[in-house]
């Protein structure tokens, strides 16, 4: 493997290479330790490609990290590529000084299951993704004998819903009361998560340009990018997802008037603390706690409880597809699963 040696206020990064039977080295010197790091890097991969490694014994973390920042960092969109750093503290944490002549798929598997005891099976399969990734480019580069990735499962219990959508009952009495106090920005932005199913990212890369009056009876905001508390990269994540989403005269009307922020857009973005405000406004009405994510699902099952045709449920929420409106957000809110059931034992009762 590579040597990165401090020389004065330099670093000078040295590969051994074996060819056709010889040995040879070469060198180059870097202002940054991390410049000879990935310069290095960049050479042990392209010597990967006869498989002539005679040592793998860079760990596992210093591979991805240097995986990431050399080989992905200009493939994949910014909001991925900060998902596969986000990664990095995971294995970092996990895998610690393991290197990858001693990876396998049973030790990679006990540390998945290690992650899996606390966190939820999603967020587990999402890291072991991005592991896979990384161990498939390993092996066909040669830094790894075999091609185990495929072997490593994702376990691990799905803790319960917290997105979930609030009773008719509530969605109307945390409507009214935002309508009551428009005073507070807050209750502004939580109103509009109702009206639209918006995503909170969605809501506050929302711009005055962006609301729309086609005439005195058609309002709408046009949804076009999504703010992200771990990237600066603001666009948005499918075509579908580029859509415009009608609202009331009422609701547009008070949406104007909010100050436009410095940077430009309407909302504030309050160091994206806005769980914990939800939080607290949900527990000050006594209304039942859920997420934003949750008030976009409160927003799709009372489209559905009043019947919405799901192929407009599914355009307004910017779904990829149908399906995804089926798999997701066709949980019944609880009065109309109530009048539901009473339907079907009448129709039984009829027979």
């Amino acid at each position: 493997m590579a040597s990165i040696i401090k020389r004065g206020k330099s670093y000078r990064a040295q590969v051994s290479l074996y060819k056709h039977g010889k040995h040879k080295k070469l060198s180059k010197t870097f202002p940054t330790k991390r410049e000879a790091e990935l310069w290095a890097l960049e050479m042990e991969l392209a010597k990967g490609e006869d498989k002539e490694l005679a040592h793998r014994t860079t760990t596992f973390a210093d591979f991805f990290e240097n995986w990431i920042y050399l080989v992905k960092v200009n493939d994949v969109k910014e909001s991925t590529f900060q998902n596969y750093v986000r990664t990095l503290g995971v294995i970092r944490n996990l895998f610690q000084d393991i290197q990858l002549k001693d990876l396998n798929d049973i030790v990679v598997q006990k540390k998945i299951d290690e992650y899996a005891k606390t966190h939820s099976r999603k967020t587990t399969h999402e890291v072991l993704l991005n592991i896979k990734t990384s161990l498939r480019d390993a092996y066909a580069r040669g830094y790894i004998a075999n091609d185990f990735a495929r072997l490593v499962k994702t376990r691990g219990e799905n803790p319960p819903k917290r997105n979930k959508a609030l009773s008719i009952t509530d969605f109307k009495k945390l409507r009214n009361y935002l309508l009551q106090h428009p005073e507070d920005e807050f209750n502004l932005l939580v109103l509009l998560a109702l009206e639209t199913g918006m995503r909170r990212g969605e809501l506050l890369a929302i711009r005055p340009e962006n609301l729309y009056e086609y005439s005195p009876y058609e309002y709408g905001i046009e949804v076009r990018h999504s703010i992200s508390p771990t990237s600066d990269d603001t666009s948005l994540k499918t075509q579908n997802a580029k859509r415009d989403v009608s609202i009331n005269k009422e609701v547009y009307e008070l949406i104007r008037q909010i100050p436009v922020k410095d940077n430009g857009y309407i909302f504030g973005f309050g160091g994206f603390k806005q769980s914990e405000q939800l939080a607290e406004l949900l527990t000050e009405l006594n209304i039942k706690r859920t997420t934003f994510h949750g008030l976009r699902d409160t927003h799709a099952s009372f489209l559905f409880a009043k019947d919405i045709d799901i192929a407009y449920v599914s355009k307004r929420l910017g779904h990829i597809n149908i399906q995804t409106t089926q798999n997701y957000y066709l949980e019944l809110m609880p009065e109309k699963k109530h009048q539901q059931d009473a339907d079907a034992l009448n129709l039984l009762n009829a027979l």
